[in-house]
């Protein structure tokens, strides 16, 4: 079977269009009641609802398809080869947001809040002194995904290296057909409820990966079954098939979330049952709506055109840029005397339209550009055509 036979183009398609709403989430959270770089003076409690629920599922299901990625991408290539291309097309484009895009950021927020005052040329020296947000400039910010990822595929190879072993990679195969019976892909869940009994309070959300346990953990169990399931064609038939089981359970789930603890905002704070209600029921939702994502993406999704091959190398450099334009920008947007809705509206098309600008004449064309947004060199025209690249982060 040819590598265009075994291509999965709907998981091509949850990875732009996962992207696209990470766009319209951030494009949100000015506006919403959580703390973020800038800050609108009016904020809406419906849309902060909308947003905490994206918030639960974006980026697991993220980590799934970029596990998924990862199979497909060690199909062609041996471990070494893709420990090297992984160092070039993530540890590159980290560093290089690190130093140069990213701080902007972080002079936007402070001059929002009073801290500062002066131009941004005087500020960004202060990058250049290694000191860690928030004392100091130096932060990863958005680009903690890629961090996470990065570690990841470092830890997980000698896993990557096994399953390539010809035996091993038959068991693998045979282990993922399994699993995609519905009753056994739903029980994938388990570990799930495990980490938010366990972990949820204990090691609650950092994102600086030296003390998130919790979210490092449920990611990198998201992206082992990305890889060891996503690329299996029974798998993907089993989602298309139990869709809508899969997706009522999810649904189910999420009003009972709402229910008892969303709509106020009142999180489980204690080892008590509340949180082992609460971690039982936001478990099953998020594993159920990955997979009714992927079922749903499979049944309707499953081709290519001339949109998903520009969109899915486009993703990357948008996602490098897109936290950071949207950030400058709205330091401005919040500022107009217009509604709110009609700002968020404001902010996504201005926030779109900036990235395919900057990518289409200043990132694609040009080789180093496209190196330090962690794209390819330029292929020809009849090649592009190539493997899933979801391992790439959005």
């Amino acid at each position: 079977m040819n590598a265009l036979a075994e291509r999965k183009y709907y998981i091509d398609w949850v990875r732009v269009l996962a992207f696209f709403l990470l766009i319209f989430f951030h494009c949100a959270m000015p506006f919403v009641i959580f703390g973020w770089e800038v800050k609108n003076k009016e904020t809406s409690l419906g849309l902060s609802r909308l947003i905490w629920w994206m918030h639960q599922w974006r980026l697991p299901l993220l980590f799934f398809v970029s596990g998924a990625g990862i199979h497909f991408s060690l199909k062609n290539r041996s471990v070494g080869a893709f420990a090297g291309e992984r160092v070039i097309r993530l540890f590159i484009p980290l560093a290089f947001a690190m130093l140069f895009v990213i701080p902007v950021q972080v002079y936007i927020e402070k001059l929002q809040n009073g801290l500062i005052s002066g131009s941004y040329a005087s500020f960004y020296p202060t990058v250049w002194s290694f000191i860690p947000y928030p004392d100091g400039t130096l932060t990863w910010s958005h680009m903690w995904f890629v961090v996470y990822l990065l570690v990841y595929c470092i830890l997980l190879l000698p896993v990557f290296a096994l399953f390539k072993i010809g035996m091993l990679q038959k068991a693998k195969e045979k282990l993922a057909t399994a699993f995609s019976h519905p009753v056994l892909s739903f029980l994938l869940v388990v570990p799930l409820v495990f980490y938010y009994f366990t972990l949820y309070l204990k090691n609650p959300e950092q994102l600086n990966l030296v003390d998130d346990w919790f979210v490092f953990i449920f990611s990198i169990t998201l992206l082992l079954y990305g890889y060891f399931l996503g690329g299996n064609t029974k798998f993907g038939e089993s989602c298309e098939k139990y869709r809508y089981w899969f997706l009522t359970i999810a649904g189910v789930c999420v009003v009972l979330l709402y229910y008892w603890y969303w709509w106020n905002m009142k999180l489980p704070k204690e080892q008590n049952a509340l949180l082992y209600r609460y971690g039982m029921l936001n478990a099953v939702h998020i594993w159920c709506l990955i997979l009714a994502t992927l079922g749903f993406a499979k049944k309707h999704l499953n081709f290519s055109n001339r949109f998903l091959q520009y969109a899915n190398q486009a993703v990357y450099p948008f996602y490098i840029l897109h936290q950071t334009l949207i950030v400058v920008m709205g330091y401005y947007v919040v500022q107009l005397q217009i509604p709110l809705l009609v700002k968020m509206v404001l902010l996504i098309v201005l926030c779109f339209a900036t990235l395919v600008v900057i990518y289409h004449w200043i990132i694609r064309p040009f080789i180093l550009t496209r190196l330090l947004y962690g794209l390819k060199p330029k292929q020809k025209t009849k090649q592009r055509k190539a493997i899933v690249t979801a391992v790439q982060p959005v």
